[in-house]
């Protein structure tokens, strides 16, 4: 376990305020040995060399990147294709696939089509009712 782990858990373990040592006795941690080390560290790399380009790079404009990552309508030529073949299939053989597909619950069943009921005309028509008042009623 290194030094510095061990003197932060002693750290968490004292109570506030009781392990601290006067200023001048505690090590200062931003002294100059970090300092130097970050100056190693900057001095590492060479001066002349930049290393935000690359060779052969092209700088690519925001627009460009812009347009390539927008979402392409395909709808046109979604529907060149699809209305290009007029090959259609026949009825009885769509309805048995849907029919193969369908579930068994009722909720993927497809509603009943209600049967239309006629309009029920009446049997007796116009004449059939002048003849009959007259029998009823006695009128000419």
């Amino acid at each position: 376990m290194s030094a510095s782990l061990l003197r932060r858990g002693l750290e968490l373990l004292e109570g506030p305020g009781q392990g601290e040592a006067p200023q001048e006795l505690q090590r200062e941690r931003d002294g100059p040995r970090v300092a130097g080390a970050a100056r190693r560290r900057k001095g590492a790399s060479r001066p002349g060399k930049n290393k935000a380009t690359v060779k052969g790079r092209v700088v690519k404009s925001a627009i460009e990147e812009y347009h390539k990552k927008q979402q392409v309508n395909h709808l046109t030529a979604n529907l060149k294709y699809m209305l290009k073949g007029r090959i259609v299939a026949n009825k009885a053989i769509t309805e048995q696939v849907l029919a193969q597909n369908r579930g068994r619950k009722s909720k993927d069943q497809p509603p009943k089509k209600a049967v239309k009921k006629k309009p029920e005309g009446t049997v007796f028509t116009e004449e059939d009712f002048r003849k009959f008042e007259r029998e009823y009623f006695g009128r000419p």
